[in-house]
């Protein structure tokens, strides 16, 4: 109980380092959030004083002490109040938000997932059956997969299965005459429209799962309770998952855990080059826009997330390891 309370109490302190680290870096960048909107307008002539002046009640810049921003700011956190999204006015922040994170979570976190379990499942047998066909072809495949980067990967299939062969769309994520909703046709058009980013995620991080479990199990099948369990006669496949794989798994569950906890943040490159309408693609348009307020909620959101996951994954260590609690 004293180690879980521990990581919790890690958790929480770990956890308001980072949302006032989130209140303190925009505040202390030159210029005010409003010289964005105000630079536009001086393009079609003078802005007065009164004009800066409504421009910055209009996007809700801040006032007053910074003790009392700070705590306007925790009580936003709280009731999910971000504010007003500058380049999508005046659309409120967590609106946009609540809009694209569903798409994320359902391409990038189902990818994710099961990118994970296939990849251990495969680095698990590769192990295994080391020196066969069985290890080589994965492994071999891992390391060809590993070397293609988000953005190559996404322009060739886009090029070849979108534009030349005409298999697949190459934007968005439903068709213009769908109306989302959870109907047999949308589900289908939104799978239809997620194949490619899917398909790209999917190649470019398969590997690396492979890879790192076949790794990791090669050196716990070495060990000595692996052989021990051998010696009494215990099945060959019992060895390998309750004995071999439960202890090698635990590299794989970190780099899973951060994974899982980047989900949030989506695939910027993939969602971008697809016009998939996740948080990636959102994040692109705020910086690029110099949407501070979304840009904030957007860093707050995948900051956290981060946090929680990595708090999970130290749960479970201490759940499947019970040395890590020592």
């Amino acid at each position: 109980m004293r180690y879980f309370l521990q990581r919790g109490g890690w958790f929480a302190l770990t956890l308001w380092a980072a949302i006032t680290l989130n209140f303190l870096l925009p505040r202390m960048m030159p210029g005010s959030p409003a010289d964005a909107a105000i630079a536009k307008l001086s393009q079609n002539g003078p802005v007065t004083a009164e004009t800066r002046r409504a421009v910055e009640a209009q996007l809700g810049v801040p006032d007053g002490s910074l003790i009392q921003q700070y705590v306007d700011y925790l009580r936003q956190i709280l009731s999910l109040d971000f504010g007003v999204s500058y380049a999508f006015y005046p659309e409120p922040v967590s609106g946009l938000v609540a809009q694209a994170l569903p798409y994320t979570l359902v391409l990038v976190g189902l990818v994710t997932i099961a990118s994970f379990v296939i990849g251990t499942l495969l680095g698990v047998l590769a192990a295994w059956r080391r020196g066969t066909w069985m290890d080589a072809l994965p492994t071999v495949g891992g390391s060809f997969l590993t070397t293609f980067p988000y953005f190559w990967t996404s322009l060739l299939l886009l090029f070849f299965l979108g534009y030349v062969a005409h298999l697949f769309p190459t934007f968005g994520a439903f068709s213009a005459t769908t109306q989302p909703g959870l109907d047999w046709g949308t589900v289908v058009d939104a799978v239809y429209h997620a194949a490619l980013p899917a398909t790209t995620m999917l190649i470019t991080s398969l590997g690396g799962w492979v890879l790192g479990m076949r790794n990791a199990m090669i050196t716990t099948l070495g060990e000595d309770h692996v052989t021990f369990a051998e010696a009494n006669g215990i099945p060959g496949r019992t060895v390998a998952l309750k004995y071999a794989a439960r202890n090698a798994i635990l590299p794989n569950l970190t780099g899973f855990g951060m994974a899982l906890g980047g989900v949030v943040g989506g695939s910027i490159l993939v969602e971008q080059v697809f016009g998939y309408p996740g948080i990636g693609f959102l994040l692109f348009n705020a910086v690029t826009g110099q949407d501070y307020p979304l840009m904030q909620a957007i860093f707050l959101m995948i900051t956290v997330s981060v946090l929680v996951a990595n708090l999970l994954v130290d749960i479970l260590y201490g759940i499947l390891d019970p040395r890590t609690r020592r």
